[in-house]
């Protein structure tokens, strides 16, 4: 569950308030105690019920020019201001019934998928009742990694993000599904911000059975590591076997391999490559590399009767 941070008796203040609050003193996402004192300051923005209105229209008038530039998310974020290491950004959550929901889907909107998070935020509830979520905790240190993965899921609660509740969520510790909030809802977030972020794993949780879904990390490296090993020549082969042996991310160290073995010459080098993988102390290339020659040798015959 998330932290909940008391924020009694909220001020209005603006948003330039809070973002000179951020820059001015020390803010450290990774100090959970410093990150949650920041909490009263963000619920002081959200009793202000008209800065995100006035932005909204600002940038109607504007033909949303900041937000073309600035704004990296979907349509559902509002962005209000990036900071060195801090973002700061609204949602919204529509409703089961609103038109929006029925015509995308509820997947546009991240409705029903546990996740957790690879940083830490703070949010509060600023307009409508709020979003529901199923929370979960779990223990990240003794995750691998791989889909398919048991994990140790512990529910805690349902409950909704009311307006003025602020709740900060630990990177790779809370996780949540959230579902539709009973009317359409704003929530605004403090974000971490940080150029080692992409690198950290999220994970998809499905919840019924346990284990590891998916992993929601995306990088550009990934595809980059697989065009370059087909088109590149000695040079690009030595750099993707640079990141395959050396990069911090076991996630991009398995993408290099996987891209290396896309160019091996036989499937038995295909095989010996990731069997050599397998034999890794790094556990989560360990496993998946144990996966790939097991998924490989039982292709066998398929592979071989359709290159031929």
């Amino acid at each position: 569950m998330p932290r909940v941070v008391e924020a009694a008796n909220p001020e209005a203040i603006g948003l330039g308030d809070l973002v000179e609050i951020l820059e001015t003193e020390r803010f450290d996402a990774r100090d959970e105690a410093c990150f949650a004192s920041f909490g009263p300051a963000l619920a002081n923005l959200a009793a202000n019920q008209d800065f995100l209105a006035d932005i909204i229209v600002s940038e109607l008038k504007h033909r949303c020019r900041g937000q073309s530039v600035h704004n990296a998310y979907g349509p559902q974020v509002v962005m209000l201001h990036g900071g060195g290491n801090f973002l700061l950004r609204a949602n919204f959550w529509p409703a089961e019934s609103d038109p929006i929901l029925q015509e995308n889907g509820p997947e546009a909107f991240f409705y029903h998928k546990p996740h957790d998070h690879n940083f830490s935020f703070l949010t509060v509830g600023y307009m409508g009742p709020g979003y529901w979520s199923d929370y979960y905790e779990y223990d990240y240190d003794t995750c691998v990694g791989a889909v398919g993965d048991a994990v140790d899921l512990r529910f805690v609660e349902r409950s909704r993000l009311s307006p003025g509740k602020v709740l900060l969520y630990r990177a790779h510790r809370d996780i949540h599904a959230q579902l539709p909030a009973d009317a359409l809802s704003v929530s605004l977030n403090i974000m971490e911000r940080a150029p080692h972020i992409g690198y950290r794993d999220q994970y998809g949780f499905d919840v019924s059975n346990g284990v590891i879904s998916g992993n929601l990390t995306e990088t550009a490296i990934e595809p980059l590591l697989a065009i370059c090993s087909q088109i590149g020549g000695e040079e690009a082969r030595d750099l993707v076997e640079a990141y395959a042996g050396y990069h911090p991310s076991e996630r991009i160290q398995f993408a290099a391999l996987t891209a290396l073995a896309s160019t091996c010459p036989s499937i038995d080098a295909r095989i010996e490559l990731f069997a050599r993988a397998a034999r890794r102390t790094a556990p989560f290339v360990a496993r998946m590399a144990a996966r790939q020659c097991a998924a490989i040798e039982a292709s066998r015959h398929w592979i071989t009767r359709t290159a031929h």
